[in-house]
Order: C-alpha cells, then sequence, then structure tokens
C-alpha cells in the first residue's frame, strides 16, 4: 500500500482525498530504474518510489527520484527504500488534521512503515514522505529559493525522520546533521 498509517476508506476506497492502491497495481504511475540500476545486483540499492497526487504543478519524477535515492545514501539508509507523494494544501491539511491533531497546511509529512500485527515487517521500506507542492513554492519565495531546492530540502527533512531523527526531541541532533548532509548533497 502506498499509505503505511492506519486507514479509514470510504466505500469509494478514497482515503482523504486518495485512492488507496496496491503498489504492484497495474494503475499506478512509476518511475523506471535507470538501465544503469538494471543489472544483477545493483536493484538492492535504495528505491524512491514518486507519487504525484496534486495538479497545480508538474512533478519531474526522475528527478526527484535520484535525489531522493541520493539522500537516502548520504544517511546512510543504502539498500532501503521510501516513497515521495506530492500533494495539494488542502490535502496534506486533512492529513495533518487527522494524524498530528493540527488543522493547517505544512510542508512536509513523514509516516513511518510499520507492520498491521498479521503483517511481516519490511524493514526495507522506511515510509512515505507527503509534501505540499503548494507550501513548497511559497517558502521557497520567502526563503528566495529555487522551487527545486525547496522540494530537495523537503525530501531530506522528511526522509531524516523516517530514519528515526526527531528535531522536536533530539537537541539538535537532527538539525545539526540536516546541514552538513545539504551541504554534502549542495543543495
Amino acid at each position: 500500500m502506498i499509505w503505511s498509517a492506519p486507514a479509514e476508506r470510504s466505500d469509494d476506497g478514497a482515503f482523504d482525498g486518495f485512492a488507496v492502491v496496491p503498489l504492484d497495481a497495474g494503475n499506478l504511475e512509476r518511475s523506471k530504474a535507470p538501465s544503469s540500476l538494471r543489472s544483477a545486483g545493483a536493484l538492492q540499492m535504495e528505491m524512491i518510489e514518486i507519487v504525484n497526487r496534486q495538479r497545480s504543478r508538474r512533478v519531474e519524477k526522475e528527478k526527484w527520484r535520484e535525489f531522493g535515492e541520493r539522500a537516502l545514501g548520504a544517511i546512510g539508509s543504502a539498500k532501503r527504500d521510501a516513497t515521495v507523494v506530492f500533494v495539494s494544501d488542502r490535502n496534506i491539511k486533512k492529513l495533518n488534521r487527522r494524524f498530528r491533531g493540527k488543522s493547517l497546511a505544512t510542508d512536509v509529512l513523514s509516516f513511518p512503515t510499520k507492520a498491521e500485527p498479521f503483517e511481516a515487517e519490511n524493514r526495507k521500506h522506511v515510509g512515505d514522505v507527503v509534501i505540499s507542492v503548494q507550501r513548497a513554492a511559497a517558502q521557497a519565495k520567502a526563503k528566495g529559493l529555487s522551487f527545486s531546492r525547496e522540494i530537495e530540502q523537503l525530501i531530506l527533512h522528511g526522509l531524516l525522520h523516517l530514519c528515526g531523527y526527531d528535531h522536536e526531541s533530539d537537541k539538535g541532533e537532527m538539525n545539526l546533521l540536516e546541514l552538513k548532509l545539504r551541504r554534502e548533497l549542495e543543495i
């Protein structure tokens, strides 16, 4: 499933404005791994799945997949994978209200993978990063950054959360690591 957080679905399968579909469903667009990664053993590397669930801005799936894989490698989570989902302000606000009790749009949310009691633990998939394209554009403008640079920073931030870092409780450890990784990744 795309969403690792517990979901309530309506009769039509919608989840707060999103369709919940199995990853192997034929109707889900996926970024294809480049031929250099298709060789024997190469797919043991980290893999980022890009999902676009908004219409306000074109999403460069290959660009964000490649950056996400570089970021996971820099974090030290090689051989792990994640999903990055691009959404609207409206939909991230719904997710933020539901899972964090905050009724406002935010820039990025992270949903670590956690197996249900009846499922086997999937330690390879770290979880899902959800990014509001509208928040990212507004923040980029306010900070004087390009939209691409802001998306890179949000992907890195979300992946750090999925790898167990928490800036709200770690006395600055995540912030220091994030700044170091931004320099390494040149963002």
